[in-house]
């Protein structure tokens, strides 16, 4: 009787650091900046490279449902939420909540997808409800980036940067608070 109720406890105790585990695999983070008073937030699902092909041909993401639509992320769709109405690229972007999904069918010339669906999975897209699409720029960075990881830069009183960095990619793209 107590051998069985060890047991139980000893397989409860190995799922719950399973669980644990599992859930450090993409932790979900939050990049946020403040211009001018008004909030722009990117909520995302953190993957690592961890030794795999990412981008291209027989990388990971080719295997997505959406490729090569990405979600720009792991798990739920990536979230984008502005207090301000934005011009991101040459795109207008009205204050509220959107997805960002990446165009990465050519590893080295991605396109910013802002979608007005919001709340869904990541691997559930729907291209009639894109807001708009943006070219993004292209660059190097100058290591190996291992977790996905978005930054603003550059914010000054109304304009800065938005960057997307993984892999051997760093993308990014001009935003301007109206």
């Amino acid at each position: 009787m107590k051998a069985t109720k060890l047991f139980v406890s000893l397989s409860a105790l190995s799922l719950i650091c399973a669980g644990a585990v599992f859930a450090q695999v993409s932790p979900a983070t939050t990049e946020s900046a403040t211009v001018g008073g008004k909030t722009i937030s990117i909520k995302y699902g953190a993957p690592s490279v961890r030794g795999r092909k990412i981008f291209g041909d027989g990388g990971q993401l080719a295997g997505d449902p959406t490729y090569p639509a990405w979600r720009a992320g792991a798990d739920n769709a990536t979230a984008l939420h502005t207090d301000a109405d934005l011009t991101i690229g040459n795109l207008s972007v009205p204050k509220g909540d959107y997805t960002i999904y990446i165009q990465v069918k050519d590893p080295n010339a991605w396109e910013l997808i802002i979608n007005k669906q919001t709340g869904q999975w990541g691997t559930v897209y729907d291209a009639s409800k894109d807001l708009g699409r943006v070219k993004m720029t292209m660059s190097v960075p100058p290591s190996p980036v291992e977790r996905l990881k978005y930054t603003f830069s550059g914010l000054g009183t109304a304009a800065g940067k938005l960057e997307v960095s993984w892999e051997k990619h760093t993308a990014s793209v001009p935003i301007t608070v109206k």
